[in-house]
């Protein structure tokens, strides 16, 4: 398929750049294995629309980061191990990007960043001096701040992978959810993000929670 072979080159490309000099081994295995991981099927929302949504967000972000490659990296394995029933998902895919990366020739201390940018995406809250985690993050929640259809679906394709959770149960948990997040001073920690991403944002996560609560 076009489309994947377009994301092995996006991946292609970050690894090498992120690479010390002299390279390592051949980066197609990695993309393969991390495609792999993106296509399966417990998967709806957490696929590789996702991905590559957010890939393309670090595209118009990339200004607002210190190294947009290591942050690229770090989009690829951030769900990497995704399971809706567990808790631990990004801490595992953490590991994944710690083993594969020193593997293919990636330096320690560029390693460990993508780790912990992986890591940042459980509580989605970078530090005001963290320009790599706020555009992952923003990244990561762009979709809040899509057209309505397009947010519809993601809803849907949540409620999908959570098929296992009671009705009763989802709304309530999904609520809770919502509503933390429109507690939030903001949502977006970048400037392109608060401009273009913030208030439409806001208005998808009310106009959700108020259905929900009907």
């Amino acid at each position: 398929m076009a489309d994947l072979d377009a994301l092995r080159l996006r991946f292609a490309r970050a690894l090498e750049a992120a690479r010390a000099p002299g390279g390592g081994p051949d980066p197609a295995p990695y993309a393969d294995n991390l495609l792999a991981r993106w296509q399966e099927p417990q998967r709806r929302y957490h696929a590789v629309a996702h991905l590559t949504a957010v890939l393309d967000h670090i595209d118009v972000l990339q200004g607002h980061a210190a190294d947009p490659d290591v942050v690229r990296l770090a989009a690829w394995f951030h769900d990497a191990v995704y399971l809706p029933e567990r808790s631990e998902n990004e801490e595992r895919s953490a590991r994944l990007a710690e083993r594969a990366l020193g593997e293919a020739g990636v330096p320690e201390a560029k390693t460990a960043e993508v780790a912990r940018l992986v890591r940042l995406t459980v509580t989605h809250a970078p530090a005001a001096a963290d320009p790599d985690g706020q555009v992952l993050c923003d990244a990561d929640l762009a979709i809040l701040a899509a057209p309505p259809s397009a947010y519809a679906a993601y809803t849907a394709e949540v409620r999908e992978e959570y098929h296992f959770v009671p009705n009763d149960a989802f709304r309530a948990g999904r609520s809770a959810v919502l509503r933390q997040l429109l507690d939030l001073p903001r949502l977006f920690h970048t400037r392109h993000g608060q401009e273009h991403w913030e208030a439409t944002a806001r208005y998808n996560l009310g106009s959700e929670l108020e259905l929900l609560s009907t």
